[in-house]
């Protein structure tokens, strides 16, 4: 996945044992659902010719489903089809670009996505490729590894963990100092936010945490900057002003997807999508020189558990 991943656990067992073993459920992951793999069961799907029917790994294919409902439940806000508008724009594996693409480009490419293409049979766990469909599950498979990570301490008998791949977390239990884990909400300009000491702290217990922003990956062309977050309903990088978005969930897969489909939806539409699903949800929005904070009640509620 291109990045780095830490737990931190209470635990009677070997730490190398540990170590080990959630290794293995990471590079279960990447095997899986990584683009980046000529030959993980993802760059296999996006190969094959239309019309093959593939058998999914059991996590993949729970996966590409929970991304299919929320593409259905966003009205395509987010859409897990979107690879061949990631790489286009220099945010996938073909490579970086310090230019946007010419319009004939984005129209072929936008005509390789659509996640009405992509039929699947829960029963036999398969997806059909219709052709031409390039799977990207960037924005969700990262919270799932941290689920799967999880699932693992779980079955260990471990009872007081942090997770964290990438950037993204899952607590269970207290810390043993008998206090919830706290961990600190990512901030657009963390320097701006150590200066003036209003860092914002979560008790994350039993929940998971995930943020997407406009501040991690994007490039400048003729005075315009261009975010890594693509819009799929526009097929271009999301021009509005949100700067962050930080999601709690009980699972950090559902954080992961929900923080970039209300980075798609932006600082209005995104707001009221999570008032309406009484998500736990804070924003950061561009204002002036600076951001303003906006915390739906969920996520307030949060910050004063015990």
């Amino acid at each position: 996945m291109g990045t780095t991943w830490q737990v931190t656990v209470a635990s009677d067992r070997d730490a190398s044992e540990l170590r080990a073993g959630i290794q293995r459920r990471l590079d279960e992951v990447v095997a899986e659902m990584s683009t980046w793999e000529a030959d993980s069961d993802i760059s296999r799907f996006n190969a094959a010719p239309a019309g093959t029917a593939q058998v999914l790994p059991e996590g993949f294919f729970r996966v590409l489903q929970a991304a299919l409902d929320l593409a259905a439940g966003t009205g395509g806000a987010y859409d897990p089809t979107v690879g061949p508008l990631v790489n286009l724009w220099g945010f996938g594996p073909d490579g970086e670009r310090l230019a946007a693409p010419t319009e004939a480009a984005t129209a072929a490419a936008r005509a390789r996505t659509g996640w009405q293409r992509l039929a699947l049979d829960p029963e036999r766990r398969i997806a059909i490729q219709p052709g031409g469909l390039y799977l990207d599950l960037s924005s969700i498979a990262k919270g799932h590894a941290v689920d799967r990570v999880a699932g693992y301490l779980e079955a260990s008998g471990s009872t007081s963990w942090l997770v964290e791949v990438g950037g993204e977390l899952r607590a269970r239990g207290r810390h043993p100092a008998g206090r919830p884990w706290h961990v600190a909400v990512e901030h657009p300009d963390p320097q701006d936010a150590m200066q003036r000491g209003d860092a914002i702290v979560v008790a994350l217990e039993d929940l998971a945490m995930a943020t997407s922003g406009d501040y991690r990956h994007f490039f400048d062309d003729a005075g315009q900057r261009y975010s890594h977050t693509i819009d799929p309903r526009t097929a271009r990088p999301v021009a509005h002003a949100l700067a962050s978005v930080t999601v709690l969930h009980r699972d950090c897969m559902q954080a992961d997807a929900l923080a970039t489909a209300m980075s798609v939806l932006g600082p209005d539409e995104g707001w009221r999508y999570a008032l309406e699903h009484d998500l736990a949800v804070l924003f950061f929005v561009h204002e002036g020189d600076g951001f303003r904070q906006r915390m739906t009640p969920a996520f307030a509620r949060q910050l004063s558990a015990p």
